[in-house]
């Protein structure tokens, strides 16, 4: 990430843990200057102590007021160069016991909150001599699953949303991309886990295997896999690369 006068400042949401703590902490080891936006005070201060960022601020990314006055008070500290937009969540059910208030839900957070996040920061980024848009989809962006149709429109919404804005930006220095990644060895993973466990009585290493399985190389996605994926599209040698949706999954897609 070179070509500034300074390091740059990145913005990670959901920065405390999982992929988004495994980002952050990868763009301060290069360097950058970092803060981090989540809802749990207490994994951002351990990210903060640990030197995975330098700054962060407890914020929910569905609430615009609230991601405006995050973003507005971290580029008054330093003016910023590169969003990652990584806050998200899964939630599974059937198709026919998905309710309105889940697709909201769902869509609220995994999309409206790039969305949010992108239009705080959109104006500083302008400012610099380059900047950076990374999204944090999925797979699941890019092809169906079954039991998680409300969880996958918010993905497909968003890798929508960076091919149509990339296209706004091309004539900038500000490319805008998404990194897909397969089923990763997080949190969100292990609570999928849980589910399939309870309602289908297998062990947790059954189901772990069943969604190791999706995965040609049959293993999870490490968070570390994907913040290095991210830390390539940051540098300046990734500056034709925009509007992709880069999938990190082992040859699934």
């Amino acid at each position: 990430m070179s070509g500034l006068s300074r390091p740059p400042h990145v913005v990670v949401t959901g920065g405390g843990r999982g992929i988004g703590r495994a980002i952050a902490a990868t763009l301060a080891r290069s360097g950058a200057t970092v803060t981090v936006l989540g809802r749990n005070r207490a994994t951002l201060d351990e990210a903060v102590t640990a030197g995975a960022a330098h700054f962060a601020d407890v914020v929910d990314v569905a609430d615009q007021a609230a991601v405006d006055a995050a973003i507005a008070a971290a580029a008054k500290r330093q003016p910023i160069d590169i969003l990652i937009a990584n806050a998200g969540l899964v939630d599974s059910a059937p198709f026919a016991k998905s309710d309105a208030a889940l697709f909201r839900r769902l869509m609220d957070l995994n999309f409206m909150g790039v969305v949010h996040a992108i239009q705080a920061a959109l104006p500083s980024i302008k400012g610099r001599p380059y900047g950076r848009i990374v999204a944090i989809a999925s797979t699941a962006g890019l092809k169906g699953y079954p039991y998680v149709t409300a969880y996958t429109a918010s993905k497909h919404a968003v890798v929508g949303l960076v091919r149509s804005l990339a296209l706004e930006l091309a004539s900038t220095r500000i490319t805008v991309n998404a990194v897909c990644p397969g089923f990763t060895d997080t949190d969100l993973i292990a609570g999928s886990i849980d589910v399939i466990m309870k309602k289908t009585g297998r062990t947790r290493d059954q189901a772990v295997a069943e969604l190791a399985a999706q995965n040609p190389q049959q293993r999870l996605v490490t968070p570390q896999e994907v913040a290095d994926t991210v830390l390539w599209l940051c540098g300046e040698g990734a500056s034709a690369i925009t509007g992709q949706a880069i999938v990190v999954a082992g040859g699934e897609i």
